[in-house]
């Protein structure tokens, strides 16, 4: 969990080995709009538990992908604002199939487990909390 700007960078390099021939990115950021309604702005709360909990999911992506050779994850907590990053996950592999799979694999056991709450605020001035992030 971080409360400032994430780096596609830093991500990236933390999963970076010679012996990957795949390395997959993914990037969430926030968007203008949720179910046909404007969003002006987003918060990230966070359990303190989400950290041990986002280091349980990354262990079991690799056990169920024991081809991963470099795995990073990082959610951003705080206030946000349209287009700013939420979530960024990397998976490097020997090859791009295992990669994407894995990748895909963290990042959704990433939103159903790891305990972190999305405040939403819309254009017509309501507001929204969201389960997981």
């Amino acid at each position: 969990m971080r409360d400032s700007e994430l780096s596609l960078d830093e991500v990236r390099a933390a999963v970076a080995d010679p012996a990957a021939g795949g390395i997959v990115l993914f990037a969430g950021a926030v968007r203008d709009n949720d179910e046909a309604k404007g969003v002006t702005a987003l918060s990230y709360s966070a359990h303190p538990s989400a950290e041990e909990e986002l280091r349980r999911v990354a262990e079991q992506i690799v056990v169920k992908f024991p081809d991963v050779i470099g795995l990073a994850a990082v959610h951003r907590t705080g206030d946000l604002a349209i287009g700013d990053l939420a979530v960024v996950v990397a998976v490097s592999c020997g090859h791009r199939a295992e990669a994407f799979s894995a990748c895909h694999a963290l990042i959704d056991e990433l939103k159903a487990s790891v305990p972190v709450w999305k405040h939403q605020l819309f254009t017509d001035g309501s507001a929204e909390w969201v389960g997981s992030a």
